[in-house]
């Protein structure tokens, strides 16, 4: 059976022992007090950053709440104004169409103070940020990447994009497939 034996450290090897000093009670008691008033004031900075943060982030969610309903909308908009257009070709003067027509400036007046802004487009240079090009056309007479047609509008809300404009942009020439192969 093997039996513990207690084994000094061969004194060659040892590492010297540093001296503890002992502190002055009241030395002792103002590091700690130290220490404590540290974490005190870091607490406090984490704290005051902490409203600032949450305060920020519920005043952007209330900017940004209707963001959803006003995506979900304007497919329904651009129904109504693809039937206004059809209305206005049958006459401008019926009741049908000037009907439409108060609600279709209602709508846009509800759109907009929601803060939701039209994405300018026609006659603009294309911002694929803004934009979604769905066709060029050959115009000699135009540079290159100049919105000729706007097929769906684009919005935004305050600083976001809601929904990118859909448009044909101009093509100074056309783009030859033999050179690209």
């Amino acid at each position: 059976m093997n039996e513990p034996t207690d084994t000094l450290p061969d004194e060659a090897n040892a590492e010297p022992v540093a001296e503890t000093t002992v502190l002055d009670p009241l030395d002792a008691a103002l590091a700690e007090a130290s220490q404590w008033k540290d974490l005190a004031y870091r607490n406090a900075a984490e704290l005051d950053n902490f409203r600032k943060r949450a305060a920020r982030e519920s005043q952007e969610a209330r900017a940004y709440a209707n963001a959803d309903l006003m995506r979900s909308l304007f497919p329904i908009l651009d129904n109504f104004e693809m039937g206004l257009e059809a209305a206005r070709h049958e006459s401008e003067k019926s009741m049908i169409f000037m009907g439409m027509n108060m609600v279709q400036r209602q709508i846009a007046d509800f759109i907009r103070d929601m803060g939701v802004i039209e994405i300018e487009a026609l006659g603009k240079p294309f911002d694929p940020n803004l934009h979604e090009a769905i066709s060029q056309e050959i115009r000699p007479d135009l540079t290159d990447g100049i919105i000729l047609r706007v097929t769906r509008r684009g919005y935004k809300l305050k600083d976001r994009l809601l929904r990118a404009a859909s448009v044909v942009v101009s093509a100074h020439q056309a783009v030859s497939t033999e050179a690209a192969a």
